[in-house]
């Protein structure tokens, strides 16, 4: 292996040996493509997408999922699943799926570990609150997918981004969980171009569906729904929110009523149907029963009024912190965390090329939740939420 040291000679090495390995359908890390091209001395032995997940890894805004609710928030209770969790699994599922079928899988967990970079303060409804409050201000709708784009592209290392591949980035913007789909082919021809684009539509619609260009990227996509789909009825159920016996017949007798016999049935059914293909797909009768099973959890958990009992507090919070920073930004007060925890050191092109009102999007969507509730004035937070 010694002739393999030279760092140029060992990243050629671990390129041909990926080629012989990895099926045809894959996307080989000698394709990655970056916004601004990187020598060796940049990326040293370091293949691109194995490259791209340790900028995720080490990132500032991957730091900040420890804080993250993923759907039940303000819940005392240390076994619930949040956001790091979650993006965990959602790895661990792609990786098992992109393995046997033989895709690349250091571009699926770049991919996975950073889909969900983006979500605001409480979840989904954070996201919604954060969502009315940029399109009043006439910023374009507030999506996850695109705000973890955002983060990694435009925020990061002070606002110079992290210069991930084209193919990650786009990876996440279309992760798109919660739409539901029997199969997905990927849309293969794509450039920087295609994704400001899309970044764009998806803003102006956040209905707009988008397919990844990857196989790679589809298999996160369908893994986002496997890795929260049974996790969330498990920590409903801890909640007491739902009964196992409450789960649909139809959907349990094909994949089970546990997290775990969801996840493995939802795995080898992709499996199945997917390898060799150029597109990553359920059977029909397993996409049938996850759709019910979505339906389900949509109406019996996420809509649930027991965990919307803090909604009206939380909006209200979203509305006082985004006009008071927007307030500070206008009013040049740089006592302000906006400027001394956000703003400090940022780059002149980030500032430049930001309204104030992104400015506060983006500082606000990167708070976890509890730095989020830290920030608001007295009388906001009843007693029993004061932390």
């Amino acid at each position: 292996m010694h002739r393999y040291l030279n760092p140029e000679k060992l990243k050629n090495f671990l390129n041909q040996r990926e080629k012989k390995l990895l099926s045809s359908l894959a996307v080989f890390s000698c394709n990655g493509v970056r916004r601004i091209p990187e020598t060796e001395i940049d990326t040293g032995y370091r293949q691109a997408f194995s490259l791209d997940a340790d900028r995720i890894l080490h990132s500032l805004a991957y730091t900040r999922y420890i804080d993250k609710t993923q759907v039940f928030y303000l819940v005392k209770n240390d076994h619930i699943t949040h956001r790091v969790l979650h993006v965990q699994l959602v790895s661990k599922i792609a990786r098992t799926i992109g393995r046997f079928l033989g895709l690349n899988e250091d571009i699926i967990e770049a991919i996975a570990l950073g889909h969900d970079l983006g979500h605001a303060p409480f979840g989904h409804e954070g996201e919604g609150f954060l969502s009315d409050l940029c399109k009043y201000q006439g910023i374009g709708s507030f999506c996850h997918n695109v705000q973890s784009v955002q983060f990694l592209d435009k925020a990061e290392r002070k606002g110079r981004g992290l210069n991930l591949c084209l193919q990650t980035l786009d990876g996440i913007l279309c992760h798109d969980g919660e739409v539901h789909n029997q199969a997905i082919k990927p849309e293969k021809d794509k450039n920087f171009e295609t994704l400001d684009k899309e970044t764009a539509e998806k803003k102006a619609d956040n209905k707009k569906t988008l397919v990844p260009m990857t196989l790679e990227g589809c298999v996160v996509r369908f893994s986002d729904t496997i890795a929260y789909i049974g996790r969330d009825i498990e920590d409903a159920i801890r909640l007491n929110l739902v009964k196992r016996s409450d789960i649909p017949g139809k959907s349990s007798k094909i994949l089970g009523n546990t997290n775990g016999t969801i996840v493995y049935n939802l795995v080898t059914d992709i499996i199945k149907n997917s390898f060799e293909h150029q597109f990553i797909s359920f059977s029909q009768e397993i996409s049938e029963a996850l759709k019910r099973l979505k339906k389900f959890n949509y109406e019996k958990i996420y809509m649930n009024p027991r965990i919307k009992k803090y909604s009206n507090i939380i909006q209200k919070s979203f509305e006082v912190l985004f006009y008071e920073f927007l307030e500070d930004i206008q009013n040049n007060n740089h006592d302000s965390v906006i400027f001394t925890q956000f703003l400090a050191d940022m780059s002149e092109s980030y500032i430049i090329n930001h309204s104030d009102a992104e400015i506060v999007r983006d500082f606000i969507a990167g708070m976890t939740d509890n730095y989020f509730l830290r920030q608001l004035p007295k009388g906001i937070l009843p007693d029993n939420l004061k932390i």
